[in-house]
């Protein structure tokens, strides 16, 4: 690592609903001098408006909000910039909420009654490609044995739906006017969650599950 590389401190964004939340968590990161808050926003469609603008390298975001819930707006901007790291700050410790926050492409998962050194844990983590999840949260995500595939996004499904088709990825980013890069990322991660290696496996992935269903494709 570049002494530049080292000197510049990381960028975050808090996305919270409740001031006194976002703004403890302010202080917090704020002590460390490797860190800089860039923006603190009230809902996910402030986030999707704004965030690009600000360029954090990681966003803490809560999931309950209003105009655009965490979930919806952490997949949207995922669509924007793939290599943004979204590590969501919840309050609730069910192994529904976390498992889906993940599939959503959330990199973590922290309960907001952790440590504050944990929250720093868990930025340097992200920052480093690494994923995760607070105790708390690891210990609840406890998945059944033979049944730990991440589901599909909406997004990946409406992506499969599209490649099943025969589709390429320039004609699928037209198609959702998304950047071929995005579609690369979307596909990549269709075919780890699904355990496929080839676009012949995805088209039949898709014609065993249903996927292609009512489309008037042929194949």
């Amino acid at each position: 690592m570049t002494l530049d590389a080292q000197a510049s401190p990381i960028r975050v964004a808090i996305v919270d609903d409740h001031p006194m939340v976002a703004e403890g968590i302010q202080s917090i990161l704020e002590s460390y001098d490797d860190i800089s808050v860039v923006g603190t926003l009230t809902n996910g469609r402030e986030a999707v408006d704004q965030l690009p603008s600000l360029r954090p390298d990681v966003v803490l975001m809560d999931l309950n909000m209003p105009e655009i819930g965490g979930l919806t707006a952490t997949e949207m901007l995922l669509e924007q910039d793939p290599d943004l790291r979204v590590l969501i700050l919840s309050m609730h410790d069910s192994p529904e909420y976390i498992s889906t926050a993940l599939s959503h492409g959330a990199m973590g998962y922290i309960l907001k009654d952790v440590q504050t050194e944990e929250i720093k844990t868990a930025i340097d983590e992200v920052m480093i490609g690494n994923r995760y999840l607070c105790t708390g949260a690891k210990g609840s995500l406890e998945p059944p044995e033979g049944n730990d595939r991440e589901p599909l996004t909406s997004r990946e499904q409406t992506v499969l739906l599209q490649l099943a088709q025969g589709k390429s990825n320039k004609e699928v980013a037209l198609e959702l006017n998304i950047s071929v890069r995005t579609v690369e990322t979307h596909r990549k991660n269709i075919k780890r969650k699904l355990g496929i290696s080839s676009t012949a496996g995805l088209t039949r992935y898709a014609m065993e599950h249903g996927v292609l269903q009512g489309t008037g494709v042929g194949l």
